[in-house]
């Protein structure tokens, strides 16, 4: 059985990426990144170091021109800055509405590629790290529960029963996600979730406050930072 992760070289993907690997073996994953637009590109090469650590085949997707048009600041053709505050004070001033770092559809149309990839490379699963802080306050509904229910079944029933979606993490925190990881020895120095392309995480973004956090409950400070 072969397996295709969706693979940002972040912390949640890494630990998806592990668990495939610790499950089928490196010689039956395929990491799949992929280009928007990213203000943050620099996880690309982080992502790249990190299939070349684990040894697994690495796939590239270049989907930028389907996001023109958007305003998300987390894209380089945004003119307004991303948020240096926490996700939480981020949707106090949405009324409802996603965060502004939110980009279109992103998941979906990711998934939505990745199967394709994963059909034509004989993958019978897709994992992909979505997980329940980035979904809370509907901050990023493409990584809600629903969300990941809904688009099971799609690709699930797109493919003909082929093709199944896996998202390990959906009901869980980011905490417990880098308790997961942890345990599988996941080489966390090396990957990369802030918003900005720095040569060192600005520390101030909602994914860095976040990420800053997962470790901090899991008792030691983020690797990437020392």
């Amino acid at each position: 059985m072969k397996a295709l992760v969706l693979f940002s070289g972040g912390v949640d993907s890494t630990t998806c990426l592990a668990m495939a690997i610790d499950k089928y073996g490196a010689e039956n994953v395929i990491a799949l990144s992929v280009y928007y637009g990213q203000k943050h590109s620099r996880e690309l090469l982080m992502a790249k170091k990190i299939t070349e650590r684990y040894g697994v085949f690495h796939r590239h997707l270049d989907l930028r021109e389907m996001f023109e048009g958007s305003d998300s600041t987390l894209l380089d053709t945004s003119e307004n800055a991303v948020p240096k505050e926490s996700y939480a004070d981020q949707l106090e001033k949405t009324d409802g509405k996603p965060v502004s770092t939110y980009v279109p559809f992103r998941n979906g149309l990711f998934l939505s590629a990745a199967a394709s990839v994963a059909l034509s490379n004989g993958c019978e699963v897709i994992y992909y790290g979505a997980h329940s802080d980035d979904a809370a306050g509907n901050a990023y509904p493409d990584c809600s529960e629903e969300f990941n229910e809904a688009i099971s079944r799609a690709v699930y029933l797109g493919s003909g029963g082929q093709l199944k979606v896996e998202a390990p993490f959906v009901g869980l925190t980011k905490a417990d996600v880098v308790k997961k990881g942890l345990e599988l020895q996941v080489p966390y120095e090396l990957t990369w979730s802030c918003y900005e392309s720095f040569d060192r995480p600005c520390g101030k973004c909602g994914t860095c406050l976040d990420r800053a956090k997962a470790f901090a409950l899991n008792g030691i400070k983020d690797p990437a930072l020392l």
